[in-house]
């Protein structure tokens, strides 16, 4: 019988905590791969290691200097201790894989019999680099789903070789199937088709004419930013419509209108405390925190402030 207080910090992890620190609570996820600090691997740590007040603390305050936000003002304190001590049960002290998430009542129709090809990667019993001449036909099946719709948030668990194995474009919502329930008709939608609301915000503008500066800076929004804030600059993606806060809307005028070219630098490059927005500093040059500015600035938002 599974333990109730246990299944209430499942709830609120799968909803709050799994982008960053990973269903498995190991961080191998495909946000780990933009955010510096790293989210914290919950499986290298033993109970010892970290006391079950100071975790209360570190969700209800955040941690500076990274993307761990302040809890406190959208969790309840029992809600906190229940989510810290399914983090320390289920992981720390390594009695639950989690798995259970995938469920229905998730969006996840008959998730296994659909998806058990890719298993193998996801579980790192294959490594994704692995030639493709020494696949065999079912293993390369399950690649594609992997790299087409498991990778979305299990990112990738082995590898043989360091370094990049696939474009890094963000992809803002789940391919392979996934369906979601029309908020207007309460019908499921394929998510791989038009109609869904996020396939719109994966769309790059299209602007005529950008400098050089703003190229490269166009660059680095898509292979970057646009992981949270879309393509299109909305913060309206699937990955946004589960953070909370979500992203800001670069062109939402209200909301930028207030911030110059000096203030967006200063975003970009400090973070903003108590967001999921961290401090670019260590991963971006100056130089190339000034072409996002010039990008971002030309496409998104014109700031009727000055420098």
């Amino acid at each position: 019988m599974p333990d109730p207080g246990t299944e209430v910090g499942r709830e609120i992890y799968n909803n709050h905590c799994y982008f960053c620190h990973g269903y498995a609570g190991d961080a191998k996820t495909l946000a780990t791969g933009y955010l510096d600090p790293k989210p914290r691997d919950f499986t290298a740590l033993k109970l010892t290691d970290r006391s079950r007040a100071d975790m209360i603390r570190t969700v209800s305050n955040g941690r500076a200097g990274s993307a761990m936000m302040a809890f406190a003002d959208r969790l309840s304190p029992e809600q906190i201790g229940a989510v810290v001590h399914f983090v320390r049960t289920a992981f720390m002290a390594g009695k639950d894989s989690n798995m259970r998430y995938h469920s229905p009542e998730n969006g996840w129709f008959d998730h296994e019999r659909r998806n058990h090809l890719a298993y193998s990667f996801v579980l790192g019993e294959t490594p994704i680099d692995r030639p493709w001449s020494e696949l065999s036909a079912v293993e390369r099946k399950g690649r594609r789903l992997f790299m087409s719709t498991c990778i979305t948030c299990h990112d990738r668990p082995r590898a043989d070789r360091p370094g990049p194995l696939w474009d890094g474009s963000a992809v803002s919502f789940p391919r392979g199937g996934y369906s979601h329930r029309s908020q207007g008709t309460g019908r499921r939608v394929d998510a791989t088709s038009s109609a869904t609301p996020y396939a719109l915000h994966d769309r790059r503008p299209q602007v005529a004419h950008l400098s050089a500066s703003e190229r490269r800076g166009e660059t680095l929004f898509q292979a970057n930013c646009a992981f949270c804030h879309a393509a299109d600059g909305t913060g309206k993606g699937w990955i946004g419509s589960f953070l909370k806060r979500h992203p800001r809307n670069l062109t939402d005028l209200e909301a930028m209108g207030h911030l110059n070219r000096a203030g967006l630098r200063r975003a970009i490059r400090d973070g903003l405390p108590g967001t999921t927005m961290s401090a670019w500093s260590k991963v971006l040059k100056p130089t190339e925190i000034d072409d996002l500015v010039a990008y971002i600035i030309r496409v998104f938002y014109m700031p009727t402030e000055g420098e």
